[in-house]
């Protein structure tokens, strides 16, 4: 009963298998294999983008802050909503590949609004040469709290963002589960609704570790290329990330993987909205759920085996009927007998 994170669940079976196939042999390096020409080619499929330019990377931070660090300027600021993976969850990586600093717009239920947006865009560039100038906007889709922007409100946010001549970047760690919530094209969720570079996400969903970079401009390709060398993530045995993508991309498998998730986290969904001491705090939308609980029945819970996170506060002591909040997330290999036994546990 393991709901800390998707980050924690197994690869894929087919992926273990393609970098067994992978394995065998020579291959060029550097991102000069046949599989990764063959990945870009998906890849550019998938988004109906045919000149798009491809990467990849090991991690989803190098994905968000080398992407960043291509559109961005040092002397520059990036908007992001105050839950944004950027902004919460890597470390300053983002300024640190950028030079560029992070402006942080008001959100609800994890997103920005147009309204928000604007007026923090409007609230920068006011001081001329003294202060910041207005860089990209990113967006994060699946949120940092399970909620999933729609294509009309992604529209939204990058038609803002061009009034002012600003590119848009998605960071899309948990990309695939939301496409599959939203029941869209990934070209819908990106360049048809404005989104100038996104980070493709896999290792939440079944890989053990790459993410693609996909930018619809290939006129910063060099310069993504340049900043992912000096940044020190150019893979030399490269087919080993190339390898994991092509059979996350084959016969729809990332589809796949992400469908389950989601439908393991709709089932657990219904099932806390019969548990009298269970509220959500949010709709859950993909495969993330937060609530809230009396502390003593985290401590039973917990206790009783199951893994996840207690977000504000020690489980442990303290006043046992304060309420505290908890993340529960699913991920590809979750099956619905597990999912049972933990609402079994929860109802005590």
């Amino acid at each position: 009963m393991f709901f800390a994170s998707d980050n924690a669940g197994p690869a894929h079976p087919k992926v273990i298998e393609a970098l067994s196939k992978a394995n065998e042999g020579y291959a060029m390096g550097y991102g000069a294999d046949a599989i990764m020409d063959r990945v870009r080619d998906k890849i550019r499929d998938v988004f109906e983008a045919p000149q798009a330019a491809v990467y990849l990377v090991a991690t989803g931070t190098a994905a968000n802050s080398i992407l960043l660090a291509t559109m961005a300027q040092p002397w520059q600021t990036i908007f992001c909503s105050p839950m944004a993976h950027i902004h919460e969850d890597e470390c300053n990586a983002p300024e640190f590949y950028s030079g560029a600093k992070l402006t942080i717009v008001p959100a609800e239920n994890a997103k920005m609004t147009p309204e928000t947006l604007r007026a923090s865009i409007e609230g920068e560039e006011t001081r001329g040469v003294h202060g910041p100038q207005r860089g990209p906007v990113s967006i994060t889709q699946v949120t940092e709290k399970g909620t999933v922007h729609s294509v009309n409100e992604i529209k939204a946010l990058t038609g803002v963002a061009s009034d002012y001549g600003l590119k848009c970047h998605l960071d899309g760690a948990r990309f695939a589960n939301a496409l599959s919530f939203l029941g869209c094209t990934a070209a819908e969720m990106t360049w048809k609704a404005g989104i100038d570079a996104v980070s493709f996400g896999g290792t939440k969903n079944g890989l053990l570790g790459v993410e693609a970079c996909v930018m619809f401009d290939p006129e910063l390709a060099w310069e993504f290329e340049l900043r992912r060398k000096r940044g020190g993530h150019l893979f030399s045995k490269h087919r080993y990330l190339s390898a994991q993508m092509d059979a996350y991309l084959a016969d729809d498998l990332w589809l796949d993987m992400a469908g389950n998730a989601n439908a393991r986290c709709a089932q657990l969904t219904e099932g806390l909205r019969g548990i009298d001491h269970v509220t959500l705090s949010f709709e859950p939308e993909a495969n993330m759920i937060f609530f809230q609980m009396p502390r003593a029945e985290h401590a039973r819970v917990l206790a009783g085996g199951a893994t996840y996170y207690v977000m504000d506060g020690d489980h442990t002591s303290g006043d046992p009927d304060r309420l505290l909040t908890g993340r529960l997330v699913t991920d590809w290999s979750m099956t619905e007998d597990v999912i049972e036994s933990f609402l079994a546990l929860m109802r005590g």
